[in-house]
């Protein structure tokens, strides 16, 4: 599958950054999603190992929608994967290889990032039609990994998520990444009661790498 890929949102394209939100409860996305928002991020994966999600994402969309493209992850059934269509997800992303998952969200017509490492479970969700392959864990491999990949597989979109900081994220953009995905190194101790004006400055220096300093 090539030419009718689907891609992923403008937003998300444009920005190069999705920031991995993994929060103790759902209702704990509202402040940190603002910050970030204002910021300049403009894309935000709300996972569903967060309590709450799937009954907090549409409130989320109502606040948000007009900033930031919401996408689920952490999918890894289809009875989540159709809920997070119906939810309204901007995009879906899973930690594991299905390719019947990336079959049902193509047919759904959500564009979905799925998750692998080794070559064949990379190529299988490229070949089956995924809109870009997470290389993950990425911290396990490193930016050269993905230049060895574009060897064999010239056209493949890889987005590396784990361990991303904001070092890494300006090595793998080079090697040639569509995005990077990035939870604990922008968030830090958000989530936990941290200072929301640190995780602005944070937020701010990953636009400034991924999108350029004009962001």
């Amino acid at each position: 599958m090539t030419g009718d890929r689907l891609a992923l949102p403008e937003r998300t394209l444009a920005s190069r950054l999705v920031v991995v939100a993994r929060a103790q409860r759902a209702e704990d996305y509202d402040a940190v999603l603002e910050v970030l928002a204002d910021a300049g991020i403009r894309s935000v994966e709300l996972t569903l190992t967060t309590p709450g999600t799937f009954d907090h994402l549409p409130r989320l969309r109502d606040a948000f929608g007009d900033r930031l493209d919401l996408g689920v992850g952490t999918v890894v059934d289809e009875a989540q994967l159709d809920r997070a269509v119906a939810g309204g997800a901007a995009y879906l992303v899973t930690p594991i290889t299905s390719t019947s998952l990336v079959r049902r969200a193509v047919e759904a017509g959500v564009p979905i990032v799925p998750g692998g490492l080794t070559p064949t479970e990379l190529f299988s969700s490229w070949s089956a039609g995924a809109s870009a392959v997470k290389v993950f864990p990425a911290g396990q491999v490193g930016p050269g990994y993905l230049s060895d990949l574009r060897g064999p597989f010239p056209d493949i979109r890889a987005v590396p998520s784990g361990g991303v900081d904001l070092a890494g994220a300006t090595a793998w953009l080079d090697a040639g990444a569509l995005a990077v995905s990035v939870g604990g190194p922008l968030l830090g101790d958000a989530f936990r009661g941290g200072d929301l004006g640190a995780l602005r400055e944070r937020a701010e220096a990953f636009v400034r790498v991924t999108r350029g300093a004009d962001a």
